[in-house]
């Protein structure tokens, strides 16, 4: 596998729910392309919540996705989990922890979400840093 392509988003303010409608609007356009998605979070809360959030962020939104890691032997195209998968099947990885995700060079992408929060904003630099340091160039995307 190639080096991944990382992208940061950069939404223009601070808003409740503004990463993680990012993150479900990302994930549905990745899974209408036909790509498989890892949606990495901090916590089992943020997990669950992004989980609900998935279902209903659109009124016609259907992103067929499932927590990880999986109950059963089939996968989902997209998933939600707060642990770093020991096989990755997905292509593209949305980074909602706040930390830089250990094997993230095993994906053919890497989204980082950023908003304007000094403690969220603090921590994208710091990551956008680690990248630079291993050789990455991450390019940022102002919305």
């Amino acid at each position: 596998m190639g080096v991944p392509r990382i992208d940061f988003y950069v939404l223009p303010d601070h808003k409740e729910n503004g990463r993680a409608l990012l993150a479900c609007r990302l994930a549905d356009k990745a899974y209408s392309l036909g790509h498989t998605v890892y949606l990495f979070v901090a916590s089992e809360t943020r997990a669950a919540a992004l989980d609900d959030l998935l279902w209903t962020f659109r009124q016609d939104s259907f992103v067929p996705h499932e927590r990880y890691p999986l109950v059963g032997d089939e996968g989902s195209p997209v998933l939600v989990g707060t642990t770093t998968p020991a096989i990755v099947e997905a292509r593209v990885l949305i980074n909602l922890s706040d930390s830089l995700p250990e094997g993230f060079e095993r994906y053919q992408r890497v989204v980082e979400l950023v908003d304007q929060h000094p403690d969220v904003l603090a921590q994208s630099r710091e990551r956008f840093r680690q990248y630079r340091e291993q050789g990455r160039a991450p390019e940022t995307h102002k919305l």
